[in-house]
């Protein structure tokens, strides 16, 4: 085996030091797969199979680096340590040896171990060769229905390492598929999350749903909906290209807790129902985060408005308010709902499609561009005066009329009718007495 692929797993590069692990003890999973691969990433992931008191030594690590400490399992001994840039799975060993828990796994490619003791790895079931040649292959049947999870997983693990899946294994997904209602909706949205995140996961997602996997849990997903997921993938690549700011930002979480991408969010709306009401209900049974659902509501609710071409200032200022952060994901999904009209009703040469779809991106320019100006007022209003301020200066109680009034200065001040808290209150005492009058 190359010796890069052993430098890369060598305990000089682990959070912690070798000496805590006893003899013998393997890594295992997605960091020896990955080493073969000569993937890396910044963030490690490390997991480790221990014959005995698992759970024991990854305590006596945490405790020692002062690292956060999590039993998973207290039943089959499995416990993380979280180290600042790493995390640290510990396993109690499955079967009497590690080529019996090897055979336990759900694909050839992850059932590779690594002894650090000796630098030694261990292959029973030819995962580095499937490894070569960029196929992913079951270790059995009985093992993918033991986890019905894992079927989604090899879609997943297909699109992220850009594998194939052989036909047995594809055939086998198939056959299970109807297992996959018994995981917890949770665990499959973690799945779906990854496929969502990048183009890669599109066709696998789309294969998802081909086999049976989707259908339980996104009841409203169709062909359809498969077709506007790639749509979006190809408007963020246009939009990027025009706006590389606006491509950043797709790409960006919906909170730091949060591991969804506002494409992902925008790829979310195409599985739902369109109504935004029922996808509520729907994005909830699926245990999504309120910051989640409101962004695929939000998005749903105002794609019909940028469908409207000519909206006035003081519409376009109402539209940024509502939009506000959601904004990405409404603008790519409405750039691959037009692209996709446009598509189908039109009758042009395959080789204008291009530039026809660049030209019409543009329809949406100035609400991008004004989003993507932190000085445009129309997008990101700054207040002239504060609510306590004009309840001062008109001598009024505290009531609704205030949150009306502010709205309303801050149209005009988009409009360029006022320009100072000065001219703000005196806009806003004629407004006042021109409802008292009525």
């Amino acid at each position: 085996m190359h010796e890069s692929i052993l430098s890369t797993l060598a305990p000089e590069n682990w959070p912690f030091s070798l000496k805590f692990l006893p003899q013998p003890a393997y890594m295992v999973g997605g960091a020896v797969r990955d080493a073969i691969l000569g993937r890396t990433r910044e963030y490690l992931d490390l997991d480790f199979v221990i014959p005995s008191k698992a759970v024991k030594v990854a305590r006596a690590i945490a405790h020692h680096y002062k690292a956060g400490f999590v039993l998973l399992d207290a039943e089959r001994q499995i416990a993380r340590v979280v180290f600042p840039h790493a995390t640290a799975d510990f396993a109690q060993q499955e079967g009497d040896s590690l080529e019996v828990d090897l055979h336990r796994r759900d694909f050839t490619v992850n059932a590779i171990a690594y002894n650090p003791h000796t630098q030694e790895i261990i292959d029973p079931l030819q995962g580095y060769a499937d490894l070569q040649q960029g196929i992913l292959r079951m270790v059995s049947p009985a093992n993918l229905e033991d986890d019905p999870l894992r079927l989604m997983r090899g879609y997943r693990q297909a699109a992220q390492l850009g594998f194939t899946i052989e036909p047995a294994t594809k055939a086998a997904i198939r056959s299970l598929a109807s297992h996959i209602s018994k995981v917890a909706a949770e665990r499959v949205r973690v799945e779906i999350g990854y496929l969502l995140a990048n183009s890669q996961g599109t066709r696998w997602i789309t294969s998802a749903w081909e086999d049976g996997l989707l259908a339980p849990f996104f009841k409203n997903t169709t062909r359809e909906s498969l077709i506007k997921l790639a749509a979006v993938d190809n408007a963020a690549a246009l939009l990027t290209q025009n706006w590389q700011q606006l491509g950043a930002q797709l790409q960006e979480y919906v909170r730091d807790s949060i591991k969804t991408t506002w494409l992902g969010i925008a790829k979310l709306a195409c599985l739902v129902n369109p109504d935004p009401e029922l996808a509520e209900i729907e994005l909830q049974q699926l245990t999504y985060s309120r910051a989640e659902i409101r962004g695929v509501t939000t998005a749903l609710k105002l794609l019909p408005q940028l469908q409207v071409v000519d909206m006035s200032l003081r519409e376009q200022y109402f539209f940024f308010h509502d939009a506000d952060i959601v904004f990405p994901a409404t603008v790519v999904l409405a750039v691959a709902l037009d692209n996709l009209v446009e598509a189908m009703s039109g009758d042009k040469p395959l080789h204008t499609a291009v530039e026809t779809k660049a030209r019409r991106c543009l329809i949406w320019a100035p609400l991008i561009n004004r989003y993507l100006n932190p000085d445009d007022l129309v997008a990101h209003p700054t207040p002239l005066v504060s609510g306590k301020e004009l309840i001062i200066a008109l001598d009024i109680p505290a009531s609704s009329i205030i949150g009306q009034l502010l709205t309303e200065i801050g149209v005009a001040q988009a409009e360029g009718k006022v320009s100072t808290p000065t001219e703000a209150i005196a806009f806003a005492r004629q407004l006042q007495q021109r409802t008292a009058g009525k």
